[in-house]
């Protein structure tokens, strides 16, 4: 069976009826299994997992995106997290017996259908890219919402779908298709977002850092600590251990401690491996984090 994982992010953590409208438009498509729901008041964004075959999957990102569009107005949006639009970033991940074609087609098939019927501004990136300088989603996403107006008038990032003109309500949605990844986040115990940042910048691939590691710094107000926050897009070649000791190794020269981490969305049973969740501090771990506790229930 052909299976894909759909992981929406979308701009609001802190309503929770929100958050509640979306997961059940989710669990209300058949044969669909809603894996994981994270929500988070500092990044003002929540990310839902969710499994089955390719038009099942589909039919539940539409749902989502039609319930979270109904209540999400960007324009009163204010959150810690980088975000272009109220469904910021929509990707698609082969598993299972599906290939990477079968993410890209749903990707597309999603995205042209979104763009027309949400009437926004669609753009494809990862392995669904139409333009090669879109493959990578920091730099689409670059500028953000606010500057999405201006964005849209350079003929160089006309939308893919979609209109080429500004919804100042739900802003513009980045759709995808990738292979899977672990979203790890890493607590620490100050209130100075600068370290968290230079821990980021010093982990970070582009920076010369951990292979596969994109990360920045984000500050988390209402617990007043910072954050490092991780997508780890390898994580074989750079496993979840790796990158927590470096960030307790870089955090302790410094005098500070680790309070916590958390894995966003589900993680292969690989990338955990070499360490235990209680050396990780990793927060509300339990087999369900496993992405492969889910696919056993498509077999």
């Amino acid at each position: 069976m052909k299976i894909l994982e759909c992981v929406p992010n979308f701009s609001e953590g802190r309503d929770a009826g929100t958050v509640r409208a979306i997961a059940a438009a989710v669990q209300a498509v058949r044969d669909v299994r809603l894996a994981d729901v994270n929500r988070d008041a500092d990044h003002n964004r929540s990310v839902f997992t969710f499994l089955g075959e390719a038009d099942n999957v589909v039919r539940a990102a539409h749902a989502a995106a039609q319930a979270a569009f109904a209540r999400i107005d960007l324009r009163a949006h204010q959150g810690a997290h980088p975000r272009i639009g109220a469904a910021d970033v929509v990707p698609f991940v082969p598993l299972a017996d599906a290939e990477m074609s079968d993410a890209v087609a749903a990707a597309h098939r999603f995205g042209r259908e979104a763009g027309g019927r949400f009437n926004l501004p669609v753009y494809f990136y990862g392995e669904a890219a139409l333009d090669p300088r879109r493959r990578h989603l920091p730099e689409v996403r670059r500028g953000g919402y606010e500057k999405l107006p201006e964005r849209l008038c350079d003929p160089g990032w006309k939308p893919d779908a979609g209109p080429c003109t500004f919804n100042p309500r739900l802003g513009a949605m980045i759709v995808g298709a990738r292979v899977p990844l672990v979203a790890f986040n890493v607590d620490l115990a100050t209130e100075d977002l600068s370290i968290a940042s230079d821990i980021a910048r010093q982990i970070r691939e582009s920076c010369g850092g951990l292979p596969a590691v994109r990360a920045l710094g984000v500050p988390l107000r209402s617990r007043r600590l910072v954050q490092v926050s991780m997508n780890l897009t390898d994580c074989l070649e750079t496993p979840v251990a790796s990158a927590f000791r470096r960030i307790r190794e870089l955090a302790g020269q410094i005098g500070v401690e680790i309070v916590e981490s958390e894995l966003i969305g589900l993680a292969p049973r690989a990338a955990l491996a070499g360490i235990s969740p209680e050396e990780l501090k990793l927060k509300d771990f339990s087999e369900a984090s496993f992405l492969e506790t889910h696919l056993e229930a498509f077999q």
